[in-house]
């Protein structure tokens, strides 16, 4: 790409937004560096890395690079066996802890996560924690070393700090004796070239056994090292040069263990430099709020509601562009300030961007197209000191730009022709886009050239744009608008600025008849295109609000749904509420036909007892019948069913038997086992007669097994069960037997400990039917078995 384009279209200043977004100076640099690419896959290759770290910012939280200092020239050091010193150290310290922190980031959340782009690099990171961890347990700062870094060091500071306390012990002896308060300048001990001192007054430096080693500005005092301590002073110096002795080992061994991961510390690098680029490029997406572009091979270009990066957000305003797709120049027209630049610069910046890798300002699938070179001829760059005129400096680029304009390339024209006679530079303007097209060249150029507009409209490939400007408020609305010419608008914003109408008229008259015809046809498409916009305004709406009552329907019908299951469901308990109730009361109600039977009652009170488990059984039915709409079925006539027909109790779930002829009310007498009841004709169902008596499951409240006295035994064996498995098998037994009017039965238990004949007995002293029991005798099965009597 030719620098001047980047230059122009302001691609330095989106670099500069990066760069600050980078955290090492390595990162920095690659930002600074970074042009965009020509080759399709190497720009998808980009782009996805941008997305993959956009994904992981939005996932995880933004990466930090920052602190992360350049190590390339000690790795060059490690390579020669060099020993590195402790600031170098410090700094592949901080870049192998970087490196941790960074690869903990990439690690994958779960056997799900399928990774990216980017999960390689960080999985192959090496935090080379071992080298890492010794580097900082040897090394406090640049300028010391821990005592613990190694036991020689540690010995010889030992011996250090023995030989200081030393000195000062012998010092401060002689600092306080008497005879040396008058020889004393002052009662402290100083330091002069790396050994202890006493300040001597001038008068008595003779008198004071041992060496100079300064004196004060005045002369005044001298610094003597008593003798007492010279020696003590050169222990301190041979200790500190075995200190450093000690030093350079421990340096040494920490740089022999970086010897065999040169190759490591340069991935760590390149690696960490990379990711730091990256992420930047990905924390300027976010910035933007950019989507990534889809490139394709074809050189179209079709932009979202694309905003210029460089206005500010709360002020620009997205735009719609579209170029390489039915046409491949687009000439734009419209009045000043009205955003004809703005939509070259936004069309070649975007290039620029999506091509570096850069996502851009726009919704998600805009595309771009792939160009060798992008020139741009904007703006006024009148030269002083070549003497160029404003036409002159542009017609200077536009020469350059057609000797190396091809097929591969997008030219951007802004005020193509201008600063020169308008017919002139009208067909200069036409002759350069001609010979563009004719080349290959994708083209957005803006004019205000009448001219320039039929050209566009009379040449295939080609589209006219405008700009759209609100006459009323006298304010551009920053709208591109594809396929409608623009106007300037003079005539009217004169007058609405207050221009007389007797000028404005004769201002028309000047016009000719051609030009004001073909203003007057712009107008008129202006008005139906507003026109048009509002009507599909109107349109989208009304499908906005069919969509949203389409939800909102379907919403209801899944609340109606719901609503209906739990109705069901409460239904259903309550109608086994009901049914139970019921069966209860129709069990208590054979009990006392049975009882007033066997007693010899009335036929009266039998009646009664079964009139009243008939209603009560009838209010069951009803409760529990589900009400279907539609015409209501008719009852049976009375020739319908006839004496001896076998039929089925609706609302007991029972066979019986027909044993009378209907009466008035429609109801026949229905033999049902043991017990005779009248049941409405409605209540009835004819069924095929069957050979022989099957006792009829129960399959729920209500349906009361009449036909017990027909199948039940006359003896329950629970031989061999535990207490709690036999239990509800007798309990269940003797409520059959009772309900079967059987006076006696027999509970076969066995003998062996005692404990299930025992349990029975207990159970049987609840059992309110039960009138009596007592063990077996001989014959009978003696104490195996406890023969029950049951009440009358």
């Amino acid at each position: 790409m030719n620098e001047k384009a980047l230059k122009t279209l302001e691609y330095f200043k989106i670099l500069e937004k990066l760069e600050s977004l980078a955290g090492s100076a390595l990162g920095k640099e690659k930002c600074r560096s970074l042009r965009p690419l020509t080759d399709i896959e190497a720009i998808r290759t980009l782009q996805t890395e941008t997305a993959d770290a956009l994904a992981r910012i939005f996932k995880k939280g933004s990466l930090s690079f920052s602190g992360i200092h350049d190590i390339r020239a000690s790795i060059k050091r490690l390579e020669i066996s060099s020993c590195l010193g402790a600031g170098e150290l410090l700094h592949i310290s901080s870049l192998l802890t970087a490196v941790r922190y960074i690869r903990n980031y990439g690690r994958r959340g779960g056997d799900e996560d399928m990774g990216d782009t980017l999960t390689e690099r960080f999985e192959l990171l090496e935090p080379l924690e071992t080298v890492n961890n010794e580097i900082l347990r040897c090394i406090i700062s640049e300028e010391e070393i821990a005592d613990d870094a190694s036991p020689g060091l540690k010995s010889v500071r030992r011996q250090i700090k023995a030989t200081h306390d030393k000195i000062r012990d012998q010092l401060n002896s002689i600092v306080n004796s008497k005879d040396s308060q008058i020889v004393l300048q002052d009662n402290l001990i100083t330091m002069r070239d790396g050994r202890y001192c006493l300040p001597v007054k001038s008068e008595y430096k003779n008198k004071f056994d041992g060496m100079v080693h300064d004196q004060s500005a005045s002369g005044s005092t001298f610094f003597i090292e008593p003798m007492a301590v010279v020696r003590l002073n050169n222990d301190l110096r041979e200790l500190g040069v075995k200190e450093k002795e000690e030093i350079e080992k421990v340096l040494q061994n920490l740089s022999n263990m970086l010897y065999g991961h040169t190759k490591e510390l340069t991935y760590d690098q390149d690696t960490i430099t990379e990711f730091d680029f990256i992420f930047a490029r990905a924390a300027l997406a976010k910035e933007m709020k950019a989507s990534e572009p889809v490139f394709n091979d074809d050189k179209y270009i079709n932009i979202k509601k694309g905003r210029h990066p460089l206005i500010d957000a709360k002020k620009v305003v997205p735009t719609d562009i579209r170029l390489g797709d039915d046409f491949s120049l687009l000439i734009i027209t419209g009045p000043n300030t009205g955003g004809k630049t703005v939509t070259l610069k936004t069309i070649g910046l975007f290039t620029l961007m999506g091509q570096a890798g850069l996502h851009i300002p726009a919704f998600e699938g805009s595309q771009l197209g792939v160009f060798e070179e992008v020139f741009a001829d904007i703006g006024d760059e009148q030269s002083i000191e070549q003497s160029l005129s404003t036409f002159s400096s542009h017609m200077t680029n536009t020469v350059s730009i057609l000797k190396e304009a091809d097929a591969h390339s997008l030219a951007l024209f802004d005020e193509l022709g201008a600063g020169t006679d308008p017919t002139e530079g009208a067909a200069l303007a036409m002759a350069i886009l001609t010979d563009l097209h004719n080349r290959g060249t994708h083209v957005a150029a803006t004019t205000h050239y009448s001219e320039l507009k039929l050209y566009a409209l009379s040449t295939p490939d080609v589209c006219n744009a405008s700009c759209e400007f609100d006459v009323e408020t006298l304010s551009p609305t920053y709208r591109l608008l594809i396929g409608m010419p623009g106007k300037s608008n003079a005539f009217a914003i004169s007058k609405k600025l207050g221009l007389s109408d007797e000028i404005i008229d004769m201002a028309g008259s000047f016009i000719g008849t051609r030009d004001k015809s073909f203003e007057d046809t712009v107008s008129e498409l202006d008005k139906a295109r507003v026109e048009l916009e509002k009507r599909e305004e109107e349109t989208k709406a009304a499908l906005e609000e069919a969509r949203n009552l389409k939800e909102a329907l379907a919403r209801k019908n899944e609340r109606i749904d719901a609503a209906k299951d739990k109705i069901l469901a409460r239904a259903n308990e309550q109608a086994r509420d009901i049914l139970q109730k019921a069966k209860d009361y129709a069990d208590e109600s054979i009990r006392n036909i049975n009882k007033l039977g066997s007693a010899g009652a009335a036929m009266r009170e039998l009646e009664l007892e079964r009139s009243a488990l008939r209603d009560k059984l009838d209010e069951a039915g009803a409760k529990t019948a589900i009400k279907r709409p539609g015409t209501p079925k008719k009852d049976r006539k009375p020739g319908d069913i006839k004496v001896g027909d076998e039929v089925m109790v609706l609302s007991m779930g029972v066979r019986g038997k027909v044993t009378s002829e209907p009466n008035q009310k429609g109801e026949v007498f229905v033999q049902m086992g043991a017990m005779r009841s009248s049941v409405k004709l409605t209540d009835l169902e004819y069924v095929e007669s069957e050979p022989e008596v099957k006792t009829k499951k129960s399959t729920g409240a209500g349906k009361i097994a009449m036909s017990k006295s027909l199948s039940v035994s006359s003896e329950c064996n629970i031989i061999g069960m535990r207490v709690d498995e036999a239990l509800p098998i007798v309990d269940k037994y003797l409520d059959d037997a009772y309900l079967a009017h059987m006076p006696k039965v027999s509970i076969i238990h066995g003998r062996g400990t005692g404990a299930l004949k025992d349990a029975v007995h207990r159970h049987l002293k609840n059992c309110r039917y039960v009138k009596g029991y007592r063990l077996g005798e001989f014959g009978e099965g003696d104490r195996g078995v406890t023969i029950v009597e049951f009440k009358e």
